[in-house]
């Protein structure tokens, strides 16, 4: 991974521990910035069974705007099924407050970002917010808000799902179970407080229904949240042209430069 000079790497960061798991993250921070840096925290995809945060690159636009980077993993469904994953990525964006202070991390500039599986849990991540109700193996006193999320093409609601292979085989012995299933599908955590969000998806996704992306788009917005929701023409999951993935990149800068981190100054 190349980062600017300045900063610093802290590579398999273990930010939490559960039955002879670690959950490791990989850390690119800004230690001599004058003031605390913005941070955006990543979460691969893989269907919730499979990836590695290694696969993750393409950080040099947040590098470039003076960002913090921590790249997540999390354990997969052969290690633990639901919620297992949302606790870990809840324990990563706790382990970023707890350590904001020595990684020079502003915590009013909390940014979570991930693709597929990782964008379902970086909406579940961010929307949970202060509810801390999956937050069983970390516990933080403070507040909890995130200032946006990113989503690209994530899994929003996983009651139309849960019968769908990946899905199915995350739930586990839950998939039948409907409260249970809507406690771990983002869509149901929404209210006027959520912070501002980011999707992306293409409008002919083999894999993720494109459907899910508009329904949280428009309750997003009823509850008048800021949203940006951009749809790739002929898009696959997130297989876009270069041309596309160019334009996405500009119009989530526009999105991110908006949210006026300044007033938290």
């Amino acid at each position: 991974m190349k980062f600017p000079e300045g900063y610093q790497a802290q590579i398999n960061v273990i930010y939490t521990k559960v039955d002879g798991w670690n959950g490791r993250m990989d850390l690119y921070a800004n230690p001599k910035s004058e003031k605390p840096t913005p941070v955006v925290i990543n979460i691969h995809g893989g269907g919730w069974n499979h990836g590695v945060k290694e696969s993750q690159t393409g950080y040099s636009s947040f590098f470039k705007n003076g960002y913090a980077v921590a790249n997540v993993e999390y354990r997969l469904v052969d290690v633990a099924p639901a919620p297992a994953a949302i606790e870990d990525v809840r324990c990563a964006l706790i382990y970023i407050y707890a350590h904001a202070q020595e990684l020079n991390i502003d915590t009013k500039k909390i940014v979570i970002m991930g693709s597929s599986s990782g964008g379902h849990l970086a909406l579940m991540a961010g929307l949970l917010a202060n509810d801390k109700r999956f937050d069983t193996n970390c516990t933080y006193s403070g507040e909890i808000n995130v200032a946006a999320i990113i989503d690209k093409y994530g899994v929003t609601d996983l009651v139309p799902l849960n019968k769908w292979g990946s899905a199915k085989r995350w739930l586990g012995d839950g998939f039948g179970n409907l409260e249970f299933v809507k406690s771990v599908s983002p869509l149901y955590y929404i209210t006027k407080n959520s912070p501002p969000l980011f999707i992306v998806h293409g409008d002919s996704d083999p894999i993720v229904p494109y459907s899910q992306s508009l329904e949280l788009a428009k309750k997003m917005i009823s509850f008048g949240v800021k949203t940006k929701f951009i749809t790739v023409p002929n898009g696959k999951h997130g297989k876009f042209s270069d041309k596309e993935k160019q334009k996405v990149n500009i119009q989530m800068w526009n999105f991110l430069d908006n949210l006026d981190f300044k007033k938290n100054n």
